[in-house]
């Protein structure tokens, strides 16, 4: 098995660039071709997501489109897929950024009872607890 970094990913996904697009396509099959898969991590997601919302300017729903899309593939194997489902689950029915969600999921998977912030958006979700100065009295 071989990991892809964020930017095989991205190539793949967008074929913004034919030459990178035929590489990664090239190497994706490869792997498969031998019964291989592919290992992508929780930080190539987050990035990915960064990289298709502010550069590509794709919308929430298609970038959660392509995250559950590329969760039923049975040729890539996900860094603790649970997390990644649960982050998902979180972020098509909040105002949160994607990472908050990938946060929280992941504070909750390591068995924390909540996920303290400042942030108000993220706040508003699951298992977590907005600090304010009401807190220190």
């Amino acid at each position: 098995m071989i990991g892809i970094d964020t930017n095989i990913l991205v190539r793949y996904l967008t074929r913004d660039d034919e030459t990178q697009f035929l590489l990664a396509q090239q190497l994706i099959r490869n792997q498969i071709s031998i019964g291989e898969r592919i290992f992508i991590s929780l930080l190539v997601i987050l990035e990915t997501e960064w990289v298709l919302r502010s550069r590509y300017k794709a919308p929430k729903q298609q970038i959660a489109r392509i995250f559950n899309d590329l969760l039923e593939t049975r040729e890539s194997v996900f860094e603790d897929e649970e997390t990644l489902e649960e982050a998902l689950h979180f972020w098509k029915d909040s105002n949160a950024d994607f990472a908050d969600c990938m946060i929280v999921a992941k504070t909750r998977r390591m068995g924390c009872s909540e996920l303290v912030t400042f942030d108000e958006r993220a706040a508003s979700l699951p298992g977590t607890l907005l600090l304010t100065s009401k807190h220190q009295q």
